[in-house]
């Protein structure tokens, strides 16, 4: 199908397929972490920041490309988890400047917007990665100018893209050693390339024909715990300016799915189905397969919504929360800041996983703990919230995660206060970190020194393996404890007592005084008693500190100092 121009309309529903694509495949690209740590999260962040972005730009219903690409924009910058999914954000957020003052878009205008996209990516990181989804999004573009002095037909140039960008994607072993190593190709060009995908296939008018063995297990879920869900979406309409429950145009957040019966003898038609239900309320999201459908909507006459929808099936796990009542009860929850309330000089913010490790940082000083880390990166939104929560003139950030330094740096950009975010890639680190703060220091002098001292502490952890693999030199089966010091994985034992011991041996020196042993949820008392016995017996010149941190997957937590 030619296209020579891309308008709002089509715009959006190239990039809800592509949406939909990256849903589908978003375990798969899970799967391909390079690490076999049991929270490789590529495929869940990228999908999770795509998602907010689409959820923003389906309030814009226009024809005009540069509303829908600033609302995507708005939604994924503000929705970005993770390293790829800030860097996603980028991408999008570069396009949507390049077509900002136009209503539609030729093919040198599409290939020029998807460069100044790549552009807006590599400046928002420090130190670029060839090799990753910033390779393949730079290759894809310069193809796309290469065939736009060709063609004026965008469904031809995006073939091109595509093509470019899957055969960029092959080529990212080369470019990065340690996907040769293990045999795989870049997660986060993986992703990108689905998000393509499901965009080529609106412009030629055709169903991805390529299904993956992933897809059969896809998860239609939007979030796994349905209260927080909803809390959540009530909490952000509190911050957006809904003071009062009057200011609630749509009452009731609804969830179900379809099944789709063919012998209804109406086809189902999502890109119809969507724009129809876009009548009855707003925040919605429509996801399909050949049997199923999945719907999200915030609306006021649920008769009007499950009419249309019984037109295509029987509905499934009907679920209804009534957001007035829920913004009334998390309102009344919330402490009441009084805006005339002096900002106080310092706030600091952290991330963990694990009420016992909030704690912990929460007697260190800290003001306000996300929760999060491993399991689930915050959102830029996430560290805006805390930042304007806390009232503060200067903010530093503490990520302690390797994957959330690019959202917590992309919040400094949307905040009046000034914000030093200090890179932490653990809570050893973070820990370190915080107790060199100095309130008396400017801001550039505490992330000098924060920065500093969380060079001198040695992390480690062990979780287990999801996977068979090898890296370094280091043989590891699936369901292996895995020891990893300053990031490495340096052992990998079936048994987590001699993983966990193979793995002081490496951090603990005659020079070390203190180790500390943060312990996670599942550890019983018998395995604490038998780490603090040998680590008293084999190091008896270290002070053992031991600490409930209560997180997730990762049964011991070490620093060394």
């Amino acid at each position: 199908m030619k296209h020579l121009m891309v308008d709002g309309h089509l715009f959006a529903q190239m990039m809800r397929e592509g949406a939909k694509n990256l849903t589908k495949n978003s375990k798969r690209v899970d799967a391909l972490n390079v690490f076999p740590v049991p929270d490789g999260d590529t495929g869940t962040n990228m999908n999770l920041s795509l998602t907010s972005g689409i959820a923003e730009m389906n309030k814009r219903d226009t024809e005009d490309i540069s509303e829908v690409g600033k609302a995507l924009s708005r939604g994924l910058l503000m929705g970005a988890r993770g390293n790829s999914g800030v860097i996603l954000s980028q991408l999008f957020r570069g396009f949507s400047k390049a077509i900002e003052t136009q209503s539609s878009i030729n093919a040198k205008d599409f290939a020029m917007a998807l460069q100044a996209g790549v552009d807006t990516a590599y400046k928002a990181v420090m130190k670029p990665v060839e090799g990753t989804i910033l390779t393949v999004s730079k290759d894809a573009a310069k193809q796309a100018q290469r065939v736009a002095k060709n063609t004026s037909d965008i469904t031809e140039l995006f073939e091109e893209v595509l093509k470019e960008a899957k055969a960029s994607l092959k080529r990212t072993p080369d470019l990065l050693p340690i996907l040769k190593q293990v045999g795989v190709v870049d997660s986060g060009g993986q992703g990108l390339v689905h998000v393509y995908e499901g965009m080529l296939s609106v412009l030629k008018g055709e169903a991805i024909s390529e299904v993956h063995e992933a897809e059969k297990d896809v998860d239609y879920s939007f979030n796994e715990n349905k209260e927080e869900h909803v809390r959540d979406e009530v909490a952000e309409m509190m911050a957006a300016g809904v003071l009062s429950v009057e200011d609630i145009q749509y009452g009731y957040c609804t969830e179900f799915m379809i099944r789709l019966d063919q012998q209804k003898g109406e086809s189902f038609n999502e890109y119809q189905f969507r724009e129809k239900l876009n009548h009855f309320g707003d925040s919605l999201l429509v996801i399909s397969d050949d049997e199923l459908v999945k719907v999200h909507i915030h609306a006021e006459e649920l008769n009007k919504v499950m009419e249309a929808a019984q037109r295509y099936g029987g509905l499934l796990n009907i679920k209804i929360e009534n957001m007035r009542e829920q913004f009334l009860a998390l309102k009344d929850s919330q402490p009441q800041q009084k805006e005339d309330e002096p900002f106080k000089s310092y706030g600091i913010i952290t991330v963990s996983m694990g009420d016992g490790i909030a704690e912990i940082f929460k007697s260190l000083g800290a003001d306000h703990v996300i929760a999060g880390g491993q399991t689930m990166n915050p959102s830029t939104e996430d560290f805006v919230k805390a930042i304007e929560q806390i009232r503060a003139e200067k903010i530093i950030i503490l990520p302690n995660n390797s994957n959330i330094i690019l959202a917590a740096e992309q919040s400094a950009e949307l905040v009046e206060q000034d914000v030093a975010v200090v890179p932490t890639k653990n809570v050893p680190q973070g820990m370190a970190a915080l107790l060199s703060f100095n309130p008396s220091g400017t801001l550039e002098e505490n992330k000098e020194s924060m920065t500093e001292a969380k060079e001198q502490v040695k992390s480690g952890q062990v979780t287990h393996a999801v996977r068979d693999t090898e890296i370094d030199g280091v043989s590891i089966s699936k369901g292996d404890f895995m020891g990893l010091f300053d990031g490495k994985i340096v052992t990998a034992t079936p048994e987590m007592d001699s993983t966990t011991h193979t793995l002081l041996a490496q951090m603990i020196t005659d020079e070390n005084e203190i180790v500390t042993v943060i312990y996670g949820e599942g550890v019983t008392e018998e395995q604490l008693a038998a780490i603090e016995a040998h680590i008293e017996e084999t190091y008896p010149h270290v002070e053992l500190e031991l600490h409930n941190g209560g997180q997730p997957l990762y049964p011991f937590l070490i620093s060394v100092e």
